[in-house]
């Protein structure tokens, strides 16, 4: 494995959460200072790829990234106030999936967005 990839699981791993890009920049540079900034996103898409690493599009254009580990498949929303992530079960919308299949012949992968709303502590 190389170098990049491991600074990339390590500091994955040892974070919990969904981090930013700039995040795991950040903490890569911190395990490992002889990796490039560049060698940073191109392990993360690899790593993305292999099924290793999932990532999540977040409002206004960011893209969070977390290890997939034993969690599996599973769906994100995101607190628009907070910013707080909260994953949710793989099934949660598979009424709507069904939906969009039967009207359109549409097949719905929401792994990699989030769904926007408040959090309970925001919304209270």
């Amino acid at each position: 494995m190389s170098a990049p990839r491991r600074a990339v699981l390590t500091a994955l791993a040892t974070t919990a959460g969904h981090l930013s890009t700039e995040e795991i920049a950040t903490a890569v540079a911190e395990i490992a200072p002889q990796v490039h900034r560049t060698s940073v996103y191109r392990a993360l898409a690899a790593l993305s790829e292999l099924g290793v690493v999932q990532h999540v599009h977040l409002g206004h254009g960011a893209t969070a990234y977390h290890l997939t580990g034993t969690r599996g498949p599973h769906l994100h929303a995101q607190c628009r106030q907070c910013g707080r992530i909260i994953d949710l079960p793989a099934d949660l919308l598979v009424g709507v999936a069904d939906r969009m299949g039967a009207l359109h012949g549409f097949e719905l992968d929401a792994t990699h967005v989030a769904l926007s709303g408040l959090c309970a502590d925001c919304a209270a």
